[in-house]
Order: C-alpha cells, then sequence, then structure tokens
C-alpha cells in the first residue's frame, strides 16, 4: 500500500508541475512569418495569436487572395512552433510519457 501511496504522490507532484508550465506558457511567446516577414505573427503557449503584422508593401486590393494565403501561413506556423514548444516543455515534465488530454 506505501508504493500506492508514492505513486499518489508523484501523480500529484507531476499534476502540480504541469499546472505551472501552462501558466508560464501563457507568457512565453513564438514568432512566425510568411512571404519573406512580409506577414509576422507573435503566438503564446495558449495558441493565441498575440499580434500580428502586415507590411504595407503586400497589401494589394487587386490580388487579396494572396494576402489571406500569407495570414493563413503565418498564423499556422505561429501555431505549430507553438505547439511543438508546449510538447518540448510537457517531454521535460513527464519523461516523454504520452499523457492523453495534456
Amino acid at each position: 500500500m506505501n508504493n500506492f501511496g508514492n505513486i499518489m504522490k508523484q501523480a500529484k507532484k507531476m499534476q502540480e508541475r504541469i499546472g505551472q508550465m501552462q501558466q508560464e506558457l501563457e507568457t512565453r511567446t513564438i514568432d512566425a512569418q510568411a512571404g519573406g516577414g512580409m506577414v509576422k505573427v507573435v503566438v503564446n503557449g495558449k495558441f493565441e495569436i498575440v499580434s500580428l503584422k502586415i507590411e504595407k508593401d503586400v497589401v494589394n486590393p487587386e490580388d487579396i487572395e494572396m494576402l489571406q494565403d500569407l495570414i493563413v501561413a503565418a498564423v499556422n506556423e505561429g501555431i505549430r512552433k507553438a505547439q511543438e514548444m508546449a510538447s518540448a516543455e510537457m517531454a521535460k515534465i513527464t519523461g516523454g510519457m504520452n499523457i492523453p488530454g495534456m
């Protein structure tokens, strides 16, 4: 029974560390860009867009589709990088164990 108690203590400690990591990720950001830097996005560890910058040279009313594509590409890249950052931090805590829902 003592072994079970130790497992529960370790699980609680890991849960606390995960909570701390999630709070820390809210303050960390990732920069991403598309179109050679014409569209830049900053995404936080909660996968929220913090800022979006579009250079005026890329704004062409005759080709709005290109601008839309660049925005989508920059946002997707930012989210991908933020997911990688979160996964790397989670792996540090869990030792690489895949915990469902985390």
